[in-house]
C-alpha cells in the first residue's frame, strides 16, 4: 500500500528548507504521497528514506520507454483511475502488424505507411509510433527476414517483435537490440528462455497469460528472472473482457498499489473490417491501453484515433494555448486584413487553417486569455474592449498597417463600438460567426 503523507514526513529530513520548492517538509510530503512531487527534489534525504519511499512514491503503473531517438514512446507512468482526477500522463502508442508470411514488398509498402503517417494536429506531430512483426509463419527464418526489411525500411520506428518460439526470438530481437524493442510472446511455458533473450538484448518483455491471476503470477515469476520492464497482455480480445480487465488492472494498481500489475498494457484490436477495428481501438485509447496494435493503416482511421487520443491525454485542468503575439499567414502587405482571436490552440488553428485556405495574406492577433475559447474568454472577462485595446496599441502593429481597421469574431460582435471607443481613428468590422466562413468574406474584401 502507498504510504501516507505523515508517513511519508517522518522520514524526511524536517529542515524545512525549501530546496525541494516546498515551503515545508510536510507540504513537500504531501505532495509525495499524491504522486504529484518527486523524491529526487529533496537534496537531504537519507539513503534509508530513499530505498523506502523511492518505492512508495513512484508511479503504481512503471514508465518504461519503448524504442530509442526522437520516435521512441513513453509508456505508462498513470496515477489515476479516472483522468478528472488529475490526468493522464502518457499517451498510448498505435501499432501496426506486418505478418512475416507477406511478401518483402508488402511489408516495405507497410513500413512506408507508418513512417508517412505523421500528421499536424494543433501544433502536435501525430503519427503510427510502431511495428509489430509478427511470426505468423511459425519459421524463424521467415521472422528474421521480416525484420531486416523492416530495420532497413522503418529505420528509428519502434519495434515489437511477436514470437512465442524463443529461437525465432532471438533470431530477429538481435536486429534491434540496441533500440529498446519489445519482445512480446513470454508465457508459462517460455517465461524463463524469453526472458533471458530479453535481458540479453535490453529489450522490454511482453507477457501474456489467461486471466489476471495467472498474469500477476507470471509478471512476478518474470520479475524474479531479473526483467523489470514489461507489458502486459490478460488475453482478452473481445471488447467487453478488454474493458473488464483493463479496467481491473488499472484498479489494482492505482489504488491498490498491486504491483503485479502495475504494467502498461498492450491489446490486439486486429480485426478484417476496418471500421470494427477502429471502434476497438477507440476502447483501447480511452480504457487505459498503453499500445493499441491494428491491422491497417487508413487517412481516416488515423485522423478518428489520433484526435481521440489527443483529446483523452490533454491534461483536463490546464487548456491547450499558444504564444501571445501577432501571427503573419502568407506574407501581408501593410493593406493587408488584421484578425483577432484567443489563444486557445484549437481556436487558433482552425482560425489560422481557414485564413490559409482563403489564400488571402492577414495578420492575426493571438491574445492572452488564459487558453480559453473566445465566447468562454468573453463571458470570464478575458476578452474585453479594454484587454483587447490595450493588447493593440502594446503590439504597436498600426505602424505597419496602412488602414487601422481590427476584424473581430462575430461572436462577440458586442465589443465592437466599446473598442472604438478605445482605439481611436481605427475602425473594428465584425467578422464572421463560424471560422469556416472566413475564406469566403476574406476573398470578398481581397
Amino acid at each position: 500500500m502507498a504510504l501516507s503523507g505523515i508517513e511519508i514526513f517522518k522520514l524526511l529530513p524536517k529542515t524545512n528548507c525549501k530546496k525541494c520548492g516546498h515551503p515545508t517538509c510536510l507540504a513537500f510530503a504531501m505532495k509525495l504521497a499524491q504522486r504529484q512531487a518527486s523524491l529526487e527534489a529533496c537534496p537531504d534525504v537519507s539513503e534509508e528514506a530513499k530505498k523506502i519511499l523511492g518505492e512508495a512514491s513512484a508511479p503504481p503503473v512503471r514508465p518504461v520507454t519503448f524504442g530509442t531517438g526522437d520516435k521512441a514512446v513513453k509508456l505508462g507512468e498513470e496515477t489515476v483511475l479516472f483522468r478528472h482526477d488529475k490526468k493522464f500522463v502518457n499517451p498510448c502508442a498505435f501499432a501496426i502488424e506486418v505478418k512475416d508470411t507477406l511478401s518483402d514488398d508488402e511489408v516495405s509498402n507497410l513500413c512506408g505507411q507508418v513512417v508517412n503517417s505523421e500528421i499536424d494536429r494543433v501544433g502536435q506531430k501525430l503519427r503510427i509510433d510502431a511495428i509489430m512483426i509478427t511470426n505468423a509463419s511459425g519459421d524463424a527464418g521467415r521472422l528474421e527476414a521480416a525484420a531486416k526489411v523492416v530495420a532497413a525500411k522503418a529505420p528509428g520506428v519502434p519495434v515489437i517483435i511477436y514470437t512465442e518460439n524463443p529461437q525465432a526470438a532471438e533470431a530477429a530481437i538481435r536486429l534491434f537490440a540496441d533500440k529498446r524493442p519489445i519482445l512480446y510472446g513470454a508465457d508459462a511455458s517460455n517465461a524463463e528462455a524469453m526472458a533471458a533473450i530479453a535481458k540479453n538484448n535490453k529489450a522490454i518483455l511482453g507477457v501474456v497469460a489467461n486471466g489476471l491471476n495467472e498474469l500477476s503470477d507470471l509478471t512476478e515469476k518474470v520479475k524474479g528472472l531479473g526483467v523489470e520492464d514489461m507489458v502486459i497482455d490478460s488475453g482478452a480480445r473481445k471488447a467487453k473482457d478488454i474493458i473488464a480487465n483493463n479496467t481491473l488492472i488499472r484498479r489494482a494498481a492505482t489504488k491498490k498499489n498491486f504491483k503485479p500489475l502495475g504494467y502498461p498494457i498492450i491489446n490486439f484490436m486486429q480485426r478484417p473490417d476496418s471500421l470494427y477495428e477502429t471502434l476497438l481501438a477507440g476502447i483501447g485509447v480511452t480504457k487505459y491501453a498503453s499500445i493499441v496494435v491494428m491491422s491497417s493503416i487508413e487517412k481516416w482511421k488515423n485522423l478518428a484515433l489520433f484526435t481521440l487520443r489527443q483529446n483523452i491525454y490533454t491534461d483536463p485542468q490546464v487548456p491547450m494555448q499558444v504564444e501571445q503575439k501577432i501571427y503573419n499567414i502568407g506574407e501581408p502587405k501593410p493593406e493587408s486584413p488584421f484578425m483577432i482571436t484567443t489563444n486557445f490552440s484549437l481556436t487558433y488553428f482552425i482560425v489560422s487553417g481557414e485564413i490559409e485556405n482563403s489564400k488571402v495574406p492577414c495578420r492575426l492577433a493571438v491574445m492572452d486569455c488564459e487558453g480559453l475559447s473566445v465566447l468562454t474568454a468573453w463571458a470570464a472577462g478575458k476578452f474585453t474592449a479594454t484587454k483587447i485595446a490595450q493588447f493593440i496599441t502594446d503590439s504597436g502593429i498600426e505602424k505597419e498597417m496602412a488602414n487601422k481597421e481590427l476584424i473581430l469574431p462575430g461572436y462577440v460582435a458586442i465589443l465592437s463600438g466599446s473598442i472604438e471607443d478605445k482605439l481611436p481613428g481605427w475602425k473594428v468590422t465584425v467578422g464572421p460567426r463560424e471560422a469556416n466562413a472566413l475564406p469566403a468574406f476574406l476573398k470578398t474584401r481581397n
